[in-house]
């Protein structure tokens, strides 16, 4: 259970096309010192599927060194082809990651059977913890409760980053699996409260880029059972967290941590910067939250 409360999907600063590790062991600093549990590199906020294999390298190292055992490291290790997954996992291990995320095969639309052989493989290679993320709205793809079960049980996954937002699935994958099974993670920053009340561990957040105390706090106040602080923390930030996907993420928190003076704004493509009317709306989001002060 070290896998649990208040985890950022951190993202990879670039400068003039080339990722900034300077940026980003700073970030990571400013992450712990703000009390975050754990930093998840390489993942969608990560753009981690248009890092190459080196930058990947570089990002997961700079991260592991930098937290040095103060917080969790969860790597992101996905791709639609599970050999290649294999490879990034066994990168993670030796990186001295504490654990891979590996995303549900996207584009290839794999049956269940041949997401539990897909998970199954990794492990059997591997041999390293993996929390399996399902994201069907990126992906095409649905990992369901009954194989998540399966890959519990034969030990493959020790935790599900999941993002369906959807606490009937939540609740599904408890009576399943059972409650302390395996890690689970809320992949939303909207439903931490209500995810962490259906048996949920934490969340994997985008908006921690920018706001880690808060979200820290959310987390924290739903998992001590105060739920009457946190519905009042995730109600505050609601406005915030909108803001965050009113563009394909990272668009808006790259935006928003460049506003914050904490890393540039690139973006990789086929990504491309926020709209004018878009960055208007993140920073005023950001002001309303108390982030920024009003211009």
């Amino acid at each position: 259970m070290r896998f649990q409360g208040s985890m950022v999907a951190i993202v990879t600063p670039m400068k003039d096309g080339a990722v900034d590790l300077r940026a980003l062991g700073e970030l990571v600093e400013w992450q712990l010192a703000e009390g975050t549990d754990g930093i998840v590199p390489c993942g969608t906020t990560g753009e981690g599927v248009t890092l190459t294999a080196k930058e990947r390298a570089d990002v997961i190292r700079t991260v592991v060194e930098r937290v040095r055992g103060r917080a969790a490291v969860i790597a992101g290790a996905g791709s639609n082809a599970t050999h290649e997954c294999v490879e990034a996992v066994k990168l993670a291990k030796e990186l001295k990651a504490d654990a891979a995320l590996v995303v549900t095969p996207y584009y290839n639309k794999p049956t269940q059977e041949g997401l539990f052989r897909h998970y199954q493989a990794i492990w059997e290679a591997a041999r390293f913890p993996v929390v399996a993320y399902n994201v069907p709205s990126r992906t095409s793809g649905d990992l369901l409760p009954d194989t998540v079960a399966r890959l519990a049980k034969t030990g493959a996954i020790v935790g599900i980053k999941e993002a369906t937002a959807n606490m009937d699935r939540q609740v599904q994958l408890v009576e399943k699996v059972g409650r302390d099974a395996i890690v689970y993670l809320s992949g939303d920053d909207f439903t931490v409260l209500p995810y962490v009340a259906c048996g949920g561990h934490g969340v994997i957040s985008v908006v921690a880029n920018i706001a880690p105390a808060a979200m820290k706090a959310l987390t924290a106040a739903a998992l001590r059972g105060d739920h009457a602080k946190a519905l009042e923390q995730q109600v505050a930030m609601a406005d915030l967290n909108r803001a965050m996907f009113l563009e394909t993420n990272p668009g808006p928190v790259k935006a928003a941590v460049a506003l914050l003076g904490r890393a540039g704004p690139e973006i990789r493509l086929p990504l491309a910067p926020v709209s004018d009317a878009t960055l208007v709306k993140v920073r005023e989001a950001m002001v309303r939250f108390g982030l920024l002060k009003q211009a």
